[in-house]
C-alpha cells in the first residue's frame, strides 16, 4: 500500500488554509471594485482592505495606518533597506545600510543595490551558532548607518536573533532597524513594537495565505522614501492598485497566526526535537546545525556526511516525502549556502544538509514516516557516492 506523501517544507510555503480561502473569494468575485473608486462598487473593496490592515497590525502589536501591503516579503525587505537609504540621502545624510550575513537574500541583495547607487554596505557577522555579533553591530552603529537590517528567525536554519537587544542598540544610536520576520511570525511571539523595530516585514505563504501577498509595518513614514511611484495609495509609499484579495487573505491569515502561535510552537517543537533525536540516533555523525543557538520550533537543518543534498532530496522525493536543502530561493545553486558559510560550517558539510521544516497540518505520522526513509535514503546517497568514487 501506498504512502501519502508528507510535506516537511513549511518554511518555502504553506498550504492556504480554507477559512482564508474563504475570506477572500469574495473579492475575486461580486466584490471586484476598485478600492479607490467612490461609488458602492469601490466602498465595498476598501472596507475589506482597510479591515485586512486592522487584522494585521492588531496580530503584530502595530497600528493599521503602519500597514503597507506589498506584493510579498522580498518587496517588503527592498522597500524598508532601499527606501531607508534614499530617506536618508533626501535628508543629507549617507546612504549606508548594515545587514546581517545570514540575512534572507532579499535583504542582502537590497544592500549590495544600496552600494550599486553609490551608497555603503556593511555586513555584520554571526557566531556559529548563527547569532549576531553584537560588539560588531556596536561598531557599524557608530558609523551611524541610515538602516540596520537584521533577520528575525532564519529561514534556512531557524535561529532567533535578540530582537529586542539589537532594537534598544539602533534605537540608542538614532538608527533606523528593520527586521524580516517572515519565519517568526507565527512561530515566535512576534511585536513590532517590544522588537523595538520602525520597519518589519511579513509574507502571507508562509503563514496560510497565498503567494503574491505581504506586507512592512512601517512605524515612521519618514524613515523610508517610496521605491514605486504612481498614485497616492498607501500613503505613496507603495502605489498602485491593492491586492484587495490577497490582504484579504493576509488579516485572516495574520489573525489566526497569531492566535494559534504559542499552542503551535509548542506542538512542533516536541514533533522536531523528536524527528532529531531520532534520526540522530539511526544516523550518529549526522550534525544539527545551529542546535546550540536559540532555535525557532519549526525547522530541523540536519547536516549529513558523505551525503550529497541534492541526491538526498532525490531520493526522498522518489519516496514521498518533501524537504528541502535550505532556502528555496537556493535552489539549484551549486555553491553551499549563504548562511551556512557565515556560521563556519565547513563546505563539504554545507552540501550534506537537508532542512526539515514543520508547520500547522504537520502530524507525528509525518514524522514517524521521515524516521522510516531517511536513514535508507542517506545509506543509500553515502553508497553511490563511494561507487562512484572508486569508478
Amino acid at each position: 500500500m501506498a504512502h501519502p506523501p508528507v510535506y516537511l517544507d513549511h518554511a518555502a510555503t504553506t498550504p492556504v488554509r480554507t477559512e482564508v480561502l474563504e475570506a477572500m473569494l469574495p473579492y475575486l468575485g461580486t466584490a471586484f471594485g476598485n478600492p479607490s473608486s467612490s461609488h458602492r462598487f469601490g466602498r465595498a473593496a476598501r472596507a475589506g482592505l482597510e479591515e485586512a490592515r486592522r487584522r494585521v497590525a492588531t496580530s503584530l502589536g502595530a497600528e493599521p495606518d503602519d500597514v503597507i501591503f506589498t506584493s510579498g516579503g522580498t518587496e517588503a525587505d527592498n522597500l524598508a533597506v532601499i527606501g531607508a537609504c534614499t530617506a536618508a540621502a533626501a535628508a543629507g545624510r549617507p546612504m549606508h545600510a548594515a545587514t546581517c550575513r545570514t540575512d534572507h537574500k532579499a535583504v542582502l541583495a537590497a544592500g549590495h543595490a544600496v552600494a550599486g547607487m553609490g551608497g555603503r554596505e556593511s555586513a555584520l557577522p554571526v557566531g556559529g551558532s548563527g547569532v549576531i555579533d553584537l560588539a560588531a553591530l556596536d561598531t557599524v552603529l557608530a558609523a551611524r548607518p541610515a538602516v540596520v537590517s537584521v533577520i528575525w528567525v532564519n529561514n534556512e536554519v531557524g535561529t532567533i536573533q535578540p530582537v529586542e537587544e539589537i532594537g534598544r542598540r539602533c534605537q540608542a544610536a538614532g538608527a533606523v532597524f528593520h527586521t524580516d520576520a517572515v519565519q517568526a511570525f507565527g512561530n515566535v511571539p512576534v511585536s513590532v513594537g517590544a522588537a523595538g523595530a520602525t520597519l518589519l516585514t511579513i509574507s502571507g505563504h508562509k503563514i496560510g495565505a497565498p503567494k503574491g501577498i505581504g506586507a512592512l509595518v512601517v512605524r515612521d513614514r519618514a524613515a523610508i522614501g517610496a521605491q514605486i511611484h504612481g498614485g497616492s495609495q498607501q500613503f505613496a509609499l507603495r502605489p498602485g492598485t491593492e491586492n484587495v484579495a490577497g490582504a484579504v487573505a493576509l488579516g485572516v491569515a495574520a489573525e489566526l497566526a497569531a492566535a494559534e502561535r504559542a499552542e503551535k510552537a509548542a506542538r512542533l517543537g516536541g514533533l522536531r526535537d523528536d524527528l532529531a533525536s531520532r534520526l540522530r540516533a539511526a544516523i550518529p555523525d549526522a550534525v544539527w546545525i545551529g542546535e546550540e543557538g536559540p532555535l525557532a520550533p519549526h525547522v530541523l537543518s540536519l547536516a549529513v556526511p558523505g551525503a550529497d543534498t541534492e541526491a538526498m532530496l532525490m531520493h526522498l522525493d522518489l519516496q514521498g516525502v518533501a524537504v528541502s536543502g535550505g532556502s528555496a530561493c537556493n535552489t539549484g545553486a551549486a555553491e553551499p549556502s549563504h548562511v551556512l558559510a557565515a556560521m563556519g560550517v565547513p563546505r563539504s558539510l554545507a552540501l550534506s544538509t537537508i532542512r526539515f521544516s514543520l508547520g500547522r497540518s504537520t502530524t507525528a505520522a509525518d514524522v514517524d514516516r521521515a524516521v522510516e526513509v531517511f536513514p535508507g535514503v542517506v545509506g543509500k546517497v553515502r553508497q553511490l557516492a563511494g561507487v562512484l568514487g572508486r569508478a
